[in-house]
């Protein structure tokens, strides 16, 4: 299993037990990020070397701190 956290900008687009998809992009830098689908919430950069192996995953947490709303998605890998 892999975690991976996502910032979303909109409350209420997703929630804990969700079967989400994503896309996968590349950055001109070589690093990579994923969306959730349809443009729902938009990870870190990551590294070439830690791209996911997987484009489906399940919303586990859904949180809100003082820089916005976070969704965590459990990926099996």
């Amino acid at each position: 299993m892999r975690r991976m956290e996502f910032k979303m900008e909109r409350v209420g687009v997703c929630k804990v037990g969700d079967r989400i998809t994503v896309t996968e992009g590349l950055l001109p830098s070589g690093y990579y990020y994923y969306t959730i689908d349809p443009s729902l919430a938009m990870s870190p950069n990551i590294a070439a070397g830690e791209r996911l192996k997987v484009n489906a995953g399940e919303v586990v947490d859904v949180k809100e701190n003082s820089r916005g709303f976070y969704v965590t998605v459990e990926f099996d890998e």
